[in-house]
């Protein structure tokens, strides 16, 4: 795999400029956001769409998030609701994700939604990923910047690392301050939450009045909802207290480990320090042992990302 066939872009009106040229060509361009970098492709052009799935490995049945610039845009592709209103007037621009029923002649790429009547979209707040939106005009497809399956990345190396040679440029903009994917909730008819992620859900009960719903299970209804995902090469062993022979340990709170995802025991340096120390731990090539880690707020996340690295595979 030639790294250098993939252009390495700052983050500057010059860079943002070019991404949005390549992605206007039906190219694929990874980007940052406040929660991981993501492989976006217009959203609209089949073609671009189906490179993602080609560069990231990923199963067809498992739907994309669409990233628009604005509330307005995202009206023009799906039938808004009282609830996704409520949700996006106190959280977008941020880590949420809506799922709502598909407007008729939406125009998006059938690949984009995986056949289902619903799409799943966001408006992010990374500057960068706004300008980007802005510069191009359209809907972005953009699932996270990473091998279908592996560590999600929060850096431009990350990607580099995985899909170099794959994709056609990297818009670089340093970490991302969230480090997880977004919380995806269906709005229609009622608030149901689908993933969590960089919004903690006990944030979405303080503005619904209620915890979101859960739903059925089996159905792949939204991203993020494959039982093994996010997955390091190696095994994950968690609710580790201490490393057995051969592992490596990542800790949380004080305690003797390789690397801690937060020494003062503060979720949201954990969350934003998480695949990182994957991606690190990973390059030993050994076992990793992880800490039990509180669920509570983002630590619901943190548990639903390391339970589905360690699942079977």
């Amino acid at each position: 795999m030639n790294q250098s066939l993939t252009q390495m872009l700052t983050a500057d009106d010059a860079g943002i400029a070019r991404a949005a040229s390549l992605l206007e060509s039906g190219l694929t361009v990874a980007f940052p956001t406040e929660t991981v970098y993501g492989l976006g492709a217009d959203a609209r052009n089949g073609t671009a769409v189906a490179a993602v799935y080609e560069a990231k490995g990923r199963p067809a049945f498992n739907p994309l998030i669409v990233h628009v610039a604005g509330t307005q845009q995202a009206q023009e592709y799906v039938h808004w609701s009282d609830t996704a209103d409520l949700l996006a007037r106190h959280f977008w621009p941020g880590p949420l994700t809506l799922v709502l029923p598909l407007r008729e002649g939406h125009g998006l790429a059938s690949l984009v939604t995986a056949g289902l009547p619903t799409v799943a979209i966001r408006v992010p707040a990374h500057p960068a990923a706004r300008a980007l939106l802005q510069a191009f005009g359209g809907p972005v497809a953009a699932p996270s910047a990473n091998p279908s399956g592996r560590i999600s990345p929060t850096r431009a190396d990350h990607v580099m690392a995985g899909l170099g040679g794959k994709i056609a440029a990297v818009l670089d903009d340093g970490p991302c301050t969230v480090g997880l994917e977004s919380t995806i909730v269906a709005t229609d008819p009622q608030a149901l939450l689908l993933r969590a992620g960089g919004l903690a859900t006990e944030e979405l009960a303080r503005v619904l009045g209620e915890m979101p719903g859960q739903p059925e299970a089996g159905a792949i209804t939204s991203p993020g909802q494959l039982l093994s995902h996010y997955a390091p090469g190696a095994p994950l062993r968690l609710d580790a207290c201490a490393p057995v022979s051969g592992e490596v340990m990542l800790g949380f709170g004080r305690m003797d480990c390789d690397l801690n995802l937060s020494e003062r025991g503060d979720l949201t340096e954990a969350a934003t320090r998480l695949f990182d120390c994957l991606h690190q731990l990973d390059r030993t090539g050994k076992p990793i042992a992880v800490a039990p880690i509180p669920e509570h707020g983002l630590g619901r996340a943190i548990n639903d990302r390391l339970r589905r690295a360690a699942a079977p595979r």
